[in-house]
Formats: C-alpha cells, structure tokens, sequence
C-alpha cells in the first residue's frame, strides 16, 4: 500500500479524554486533557501534558499533586465542559462532585467511575507545554465498572480524542487477545 507524505502533521490516534484535577490557589480546580499516557508499571506512572499556562499545570507545580478521573460516555458533556473554561475564570466546582482520597491536593471527580490520585515526581518543560510524571499512589472505582476487582473497559466505556477533527468517540468491539492474536505469524517451533 503507498503511502503519502503528508508533513509534519503528528496527531497520535486516538487519545483517551480525562478529567486532570489538582488544588489551584487554595481551591479544587479541574480540566480536561487527552494527551495522557501510562508510563511505568512499578511503581504505577503516568504522564500529562499540560499548556505552559493552564490554571491546572499551576496548581501542579504548586502542590505536586494531582488526580486523573476517567469520564464514561455518559459524562461527555461534563469534560467537554471542564475543556471549555478556564479555572480562573469559572468555578467549575458548581458542577462537579469533588471527592478526596488519601492525598491532600487531588481532587477527583466523583462523576466519573474511575479516578486515580498521584504525587508527582518530575516535570519537564517542553516548548509550549509541561510534561508531568506522576506517580499513581491510589486508584478509585465504582463497584459497576469492576469485574472480578479489576477496571472492565466495556463497562468503563471510555472515549477517545481525535485530532484535527477534534472530535469524541466511543470505543468500539473488542477484536482479540493482545499477545496472542500475531501468534499466527510467528515461525513454527519458535
């Protein structure tokens, strides 16, 4: 299949959409985010990419501390809305259920059925933006996103980003087992 070159167009496909909360000037402050991704393992990390001067990467760097709630589809509009508005301009707290776990500066967003607290561990300013490294030290669920005490993406339904059409989707089937479906292509007697 040929392919074309198309410059320097980088969107990364698709990008899950969460809800990134942390305690700006004192006070629960929240926003939404797609460029997040899992980093490590063990201990558990992540990494969030905020605008140099977004109300919510302050409150990072003021408190190291901060939380990633994931949205089901059912709470769209409500990260839609916390992407819309700024922090300082509007207390997006009017519409929002704030929760706190064991950290202090994490607020989470009770709405959403997954959440999950970290302190960070190290920033890294990038031209436009700050790449923040925490690390997840508490994970909170609702009881009908669990099967067998663990995350169900299907009752979960989480959606994604895409960009440049900057639009939501949801998840669609599930297509196979990740390390077993390229079974097929490996060598026999490997």
């Amino acid at each position: 299949m040929a392919k074309r070159n198309i410059g320097r167009s980088f969107n990364i496909y698709p990008m899950p959409v969460v809800i990134v909360g942390t305690m700006t000037d004192g006070k629960p402050n929240f926003m939404t985010a797609a460029w997040i991704t899992k980093l490590h393992s063990d201990p558990p990390m992540v990494g969030v990419s905020l605008g140099l001067k977004q109300h919510t990467a302050k409150g990072i760097r003021q408190t190291g501390q901060f939380s990633v709630s994931y949205p089901s589809v059912d709470q769209a509009t409500l990260a839609d809305y916390c992407g819309l508005v700024h922090g300082y301009q509007e207390d997006k707290t009017t519409h929002i259920d704030v929760f706190n776990g064991a950290l202090d500066s994490a607020p989470m967003v009770r709405q959403c059925p997954l959440s999950m607290e970290c302190r960070l561990e190290q920033t890294v300013e990038l031209p436009g933006d700050f790449l923040f490294i925490g690390e997840v030290m508490n994970t909170y669920a609702t009881e009908n996103v669990l099967t067998d005490e663990t995350v169900d993406v299907a009752k979960l339904r989480p959606f994604v980003l895409t960009m440049p059409d900057n639009s939501y989707w949801a998840l669609g089937d599930r297509i196979g087992d990740a390390w077993g479906m390229g079974k097929v292509l490996l060598r026999s007697g490997d």
